[in-house]
């Protein structure tokens, strides 16, 4: 082979060398930098289904352009404004707090706390059988118990509760955006993992997004 051929070749070489690292940049973001969130709108389980696979992700709202970001890279804050000295003591309130005390992120947006909720608005209808997906609490880690329920009136209705033994489940529709309460007894670190799946309509086959964890940062 000529040295002319060889340099023709090696600029070739470069030039689909430098297209795919392109290609490969657009297609593969970076890993993302650790973030905390402090206050606003958040999704905090965000699912969606494409390409046959369902994904559980948290899209950030807390700014002007919604950001899809991994749990991992996640920080939620909980800070001493969502502190909550009145707990009801009456039985249907028993999940919730230590002594009357507990820290919620409410399910109504509240100035200077986070907003957190779920949003299965990316899962198109009719993919899974009865338009239903399960979501499962299956692990928390932290210094006291961790629930998340809706409120109305005086009367909680509770639908995840580590304090009464985990995994729990709750069946949720698809084409929703729902919001809830975030509940906390003590401050410190939370590690809450969740998972969702669901059972495809056209095959019987359940699909899962595994185990994603999440991190809630109480400050007391």
């Amino acid at each position: 082979m000529t040295l002319a051929l060889k340099s023709r070749h090696a600029r070739s070489a470069g030039v689909l060398a430098a297209a795919a690292a392109l290609l490969l940049a657009v297609g593969s973001p970076a890993h993302a930098a650790p973030v905390t969130l402090t206050s606003g709108h958040v999704d905090a389980l965000d699912v969606d289904y494409a390409s046959g696979a369902l994904t559980l992700d948290l899209l950030d709202e807390t700014t002007a352009s919604a950001v899809e970001r991994a749990p991992a890279d996640v920080t939620l804050s909980v800070p001493v404004a969502a502190k909550r000295t009145n707990v009801p003591s009456t039985t249907p309130w028993a999940f919730l707090g230590t002594g009357g005390t507990a820290w919620i992120l409410p399910q109504s947006q509240t100035s200077g706390l986070l907003w957190a909720g779920w949003n299965t608005t990316g899962v198109p209808s009719g993919t899974f059988q009865n338009d239903k997906l399960t979501f499962s609490l299956t692990g928390v880690s932290g210094p006291a118990g961790f629930s998340v329920y809706t409120a109305s009136g005086s009367t909680p209705t509770v639908l995840f509760d580590s304090g009464d033994g985990l995994p729990d489940s709750l069946s949720v529709s698809t084409g929703a955006h729902t919001h809830v309460n975030w509940g906390f007894d003590a401050a410190g670190t939370y590690k809450v993992t969740f998972s969702v799946s669901g059972v495809l309509a056209s095959t019987g086959r359940t699909v899962t997004t595994g185990a994603k964890t999440y991190t809630f940062q109480v400050t007391n």
